[in-house]
């Protein structure tokens, strides 16, 4: 199935795709008043099934507490409307997107007599930098667009509105030739990328930056932690300055769409050899066997269509 295909669960019901609308005067188009999740349905040997559901539902509230969103809906409401949305749609493998927003009402920035709608679409969606980046690597540049301040966007939140300085950041770097954006934070350290939380490998240790530094705090970049425990890797958070970027032994994004995607040059510096690392093979072919099926899913992390 394609973008334009099948059904979207609507406020509790299944609705034609392209019935599942809204008013053009909806709060979320003028003032970008939404918050969403993004997982992946992974095709396994024991069949398919969702990655970290319930902890992508968990966020999804936590985001609208913080923009003062009540959804009409439990958690265990809509963690099992994600799953019959890739029953109904017939999704052996897929992306999802569970989202809630403010709809039709006053016109004004403040949006507290609005509806708040919640949806969920299922698609078909490759491989976010492509096939070949997951073995070959990205390629990346630092933006000139930082990340907001602290107590300006609340990072925390995976909201609509906050991905307007994300856009900035990708368009740039894809007209310049570059597969991703290297974002920094108002202080000048290492962010994250547009879309995907970043990992520094040097001298055999993994760092990334922290929560505090204005980044999202991704399902699976916690998954990089998890792993890299198991393998007894040693993973540290701290503030990483620019340069760190240059003289790193290796450079991962992770992220529902991404993965674990190896970075190869960063502003046309080559990292590393150029070419993907051993540690970063080692959590990424790790990450995919459990999603796969293939390594026992001793985190619980799998939830069976």
């Amino acid at each position: 199935m394609t973008l334009g295909q099948g059904k979207i669960w609507y406020d509790g019901k299944f609705v034609d795709w392209n019935n599942a609308t809204t008013h053009v005067l909806s709060h979320v188009i003028h003032y970008g008043s939404s918050v969403f999740e993004s997982m992946r349905c992974y095709k396994t040997k024991k069949g398919s099934a969702i990655f970290r559901v319930a902890d992508h539902v968990d966020r999804l509230f936590d985001s609208a507490k913080i923009y003062r969103m009540p959804l009409p809906f439990s958690p265990d409401e809509l963690c099992q409307a994600i799953l019959e949305t890739v029953r109904v749609n017939k999704l052996e493998e897929c992306y999802v997107r569970p989202f809630a927003f403010r709809g039709y009402g006053n016109m004004g920035v403040n949006p507290l007599s609005n509806p708040v709608h919640v949806a969920i679409a299922a698609w078909d969606w490759g491989k976010y930098l492509g096939d070949e980046a997951l073995e070959k690597g990205a390629s990346a540049k630092v933006s000139s667009w930082n990340k907001s301040a602290p107590n300006t966007i609340p990072s925390l939140a995976k909201a609509g509105g906050n991905y307007l300085n994300a856009q900035l950041a990708k368009m740039e770097a894809v007209q310049e030739g570059f597969d991703e954006a290297i974002v920094l934070d108002v202080f000048g350290y290492v962010c994250e990328g547009s879309a995907e939380n970043i990992f520094i490998v040097r001298n055999g240790v993994i760092f990334t930056p922290p929560t505090s530094a204005s980044i999202l705090a991704g399902m699976t970049r916690h998954c990089v932690f998890v792993i890299a425990k198991d393998l007894s890797i040693r993973i540290e958070q701290h503030l990483l300055p620019r340069e760190a970027l240059y003289i790193a032994d290796e450079i991962f994004f992770s992220g529902t769409a991404a993965e674990i995607t190896p970075v190869t040059a960063v502003d046309k510096i080559p990292i590393g050899d150029g070419k993907r690392g051993p540690i970063t093979t080692q959590i990424q072919k790790h990450f995919f066997g459990i999603v796969q099926g293939e390594i026992e899913d001793t985190h619980a992390w799998l939830t069976y269509i």
